[in-house]
């Protein structure tokens, strides 16, 4: 019996008391006083004006560079090779000596790009699917974590969201067991202070018992992918619920934020939603200030965004200054952005970003009718998936494309089909077709999910 199937098994009460112990874990590790040292940091290099930042992100990534060159294999034969110094580096433009890196590169050959001045001890394996669909493990530290989360919550800080606050969580935790049907579709992190909803059991029968659950403990906070979220709004909207409360903040993550989504939960709750985005490769952030405009957070990463051909449209490129165990130079996930040349009154620094083209998939459709997206952590610990995209045209079916890399063996298709299960139920049938590469949409981009129909399209969710 597998852990999740134990866990399946445990009343209720169990359950919330297993999802606020690993809340405990989560309170004791990220937020110890190592990261409020770096948050009060962080904060003071948030007001130190664009001028500033551009400074202090050219200093640190000199630094970075030649920590890079001085201790991970991949660079030292790279800048050998190109006959290139850690001193011929100095700026954010210095950076096009170097080539572009992309994730397979980097889960081909893993061990070259580990810094080799780390200590085991003090190293942290991090898991990440990306806008590919193919997983990534990469080996992280406690300071750069520590760094990653408190930029974030200097994000949330601008808006006044304070740590403690409580939240309502729509993402992919399957935190409830897929065979059940009944509430409650949610457990409680009281550490954490989090309401975690459950996004397979989404269904039109079920979603007003989620609106319930919110009317009853009011959270002030809801933070999810948009994509749930807007299930949810479409729902209030059309059936008309009465919440009883408008939520003070929303925020999203992980998936591309599109306009109508913004319209169908500023016209549901009341509150539009703010944006943010970051990986956990930590190449990029960019966070939304009060006046609604997008800054590039030039102090912990270096940002470059390369032309595509197409006007106004850019290739993000990113180098993760933070950490220290796999820096990445140049690194690319596969998002686009286009770049605004006005300035913001709000007087912090950072370039100014439109909009952000990046992850933005069809939802999946169960069996029982749930509208499932955000499915990229089916494969994050599969390294040996070069590509994959999953493709729908009849509910409870879907059909997975996989590209192979030199690292796939025979248990990563068992695996997969695990995944799904533990989180659409075993009745979702799931073919898997192997190829040689999948096709990419007009600005280049690969769609994870792509669904044919119309009630699974991403655009085609009803607008208010």
């Amino acid at each position: 019996m597998t852990v999740e199937q134990l866990y399946g098994r445990l009343p209720v009460s169990i359950q919330n008391a297993i999802c606020s112990l690993q809340g405990w874990k989560i309170q004791k590790t990220r937020y110890s006083s190592s990261f409020w040292k770096m948050f009060t940091a962080v904060q003071a290099r948030g007001s130190a004006g664009l001028l500033g930042a551009e400074v202090f992100r050219d200093i640190r990534l000199n630094s970075f560079v030649r920590h890079s060159v001085e201790t991970v294999p991949y660079y030292q034969d790279l800048f050998k090779k190109l006959g290139l110094r850690p001193e011929d580096i100095k700026t954010l433009d210095d950076l096009k000596a170097l080539p572009v890196l992309n994730k397979a590169q980097v889960q081909d050959e893993p061990e070259r790009f580990r810094s080799d001045v780390i200590s085991e001890r003090a190293l942290i394996s991090v898991h990440t699917s990306g806008t590919t669909g193919s997983g990534l493990q990469f080996l992280s530290t406690a300071e750069a974590q520590h760094e990653l989360w408190a930029v974030w919550w200097r994000y949330w800080d601008w808006h006044g969201i304070r740590p403690g606050t409580w939240s309502a969580n729509f993402g992919w935790r399957p935190i409830v067991p897929v065979a059940q049907d009944r509430p409650p579709f949610w457990r409680i992190n009281h550490p954490g202070r989090q309401i975690l909803f459950s996004a397979y059991h989404a269904t039109p029968e079920n979603l007003s018992h989620y609106l319930n659950e919110l009317r009853m403990r009011q959270p002030p906070w809801l933070h999810g992918f948009p994509s749930q979220l807007a299930v949810l709004a479409s729902h209030l909207l059309e059936t008309g619920f009465e919440l009883g409360y408008q939520p003070r903040w929303i925020t999203i993550g992980a998936e591309n934020l599109l306009p109508h989504q913004v319209a169908l939960i500023e016209a549901a709750f009341g509150r539009a939603p703010l944006q943010h985005y970051g990986m956990a490769e930590a190449i990029a952030n960019i966070s939304q200030c009060e006046l609604g405009r997008l800054h590039v957070d030039e102090d912990f990463a270096a940002v470059e965004f390369l032309e595509t051909g197409q006007e106004d449209i850019y290739r993000i490129v990113g180098t993760n200054m933070s950490n220290l165990a796999t820096p990445l130079l140049r690194y690319e996930v596969g998002d686009q952005a286009e770049l605004s040349l006005q300035s913001c009154l709000c007087g912090r620094p950072g370039r100014i970003v439109k909009t952000i083209d990046g992850r933005k998939d069809d939802y999946v459709i169960t069996a029982t009718g749930a509208k499932v997206g955000r499915l990229g952590n089916v494969f994050k610990d599969l390294e040996g998936v070069r590509e994959a995209q999953i493709r729908q045209s009849k509910p409870g079916e879907v059909t997975v494309l996989i590209v192979k890399s030199a690292r796939y063996h025979d248990g990563d298709e068992a695996e997969m089909r695990r995944q799904f299960a533990s989180r659409l139920g075993s009745s979702m049938k799931v073919n898997v077709a192997y190829v040689q590469a999948i096709e990419r949409t007009k600005r280049g981009k690969l769609r994870f999910v792509v669904n044919d129909i119309p009630a699974g399209a991403i655009d085609e969710i009803e607008k208010p």
